[in-house]
């Protein structure tokens, strides 16, 4: 038997601190940074126990920033319910490039997501998945003011009056709906830019003019749009950026 017993194993940060001769406080920022390899694979726990033969190693390049939860803006695909949306937020599916942009992926980043603004489940397009408290509450409270944009595509034959009638005038669930801008993309799709939009609402408004939906893509929330995403990946939404 060994007259030198195995060393206890020690927290993670402590062991960062004293690497980097830093504090611990400092040391947490690096680890929950992602900047901290434990045996060469990203550890994010500060609380983490290292047994003293594993290596530890600190990125050349780690910076002391904190580590602000995310926002992800999803190009859902048709036909997966809004509450599955979250279930396509991975590592693996990042747009490619997004990393251009200076937003490391971190695995604390996929905790806690909820899907916000709600979108009909048959329809595509833009999402917003985030674990941020504050974007969710600005879109809770603010949500209905802010403009939708929305590309529809129809079945079926239009009047000289569809869009003035689509515009201005509907009803949906006993509410008067106001007024919202719709136009031709080309003579299969429409665009509509609306705000307060409810779940079936855009379907029931193209049947009360005699029109089919075939399929809904949303384009945008506010000033987030959902560019190149292809579908069934995400992208992040840099702090800079505002609905």
């Amino acid at each position: 038997m060994s007259d030198h017993p195995n060393p206890t194993p020690e927290r993670l940060s402590r062991k960062v601190s004293d690497l980097a001769a830093c504090s611990r406080a400092q040391a947490e920022q690096y680890i929950e940074g992602g900047w901290v390899t434990v045996d060469g694979e990203v550890v994010e726990s500060p609380q983490f126990m290292v047994e003293a033969a594993q290596c530890v190693e600190l990125d050349p390049g780690a910076r002391l920033e904190a580590s602000e939860p995310a926002t992800m803006l999803l190009h859902k695909p048709a036909n997966l319910p809004f509450a599955e949306s979250v279930s396509l937020v991975t590592e693996a599916t990042r747009i490619d490039g997004d990393e251009r942009r200076g937003i490391r992926t971190l695995q604390r980043h996929f905790a806690h997501l909820q899907p916000l603004m709600p979108l009909d489940d048959d329809a595509s397009g833009l999402v917003v998945v985030s674990q941020d408290a504050r974007t969710a509450r600005r879109l809770k409270e603010d949500g209905a003011k802010l403009e939708q944009e929305f590309l529809v595509e129809i079945d079926g034959q239009a009047g000289p009056y569809t869009l003035s009638r689509l515009a201005r005038g509907l009803s949906y669930e006993g509410r008067t709906l106001p007024p919202c801008k719709v136009s031709w993309q080309n003579e299969i799709r429409l665009r509509f830019a609306i705000k307060d939009v409810r779940p079936g609402q855009l379907r029931d408004m193209c049947a009360q003019v005699g029109l089919r939906v075939v399929a809904i893509r949303r384009l945008r929330i506010g000033r987030i749009g959902l560019n190149k995403t292809p579908v069934g990946q995400w992208r992040y939404m840099p702090a800079s950026e505002r609905f």
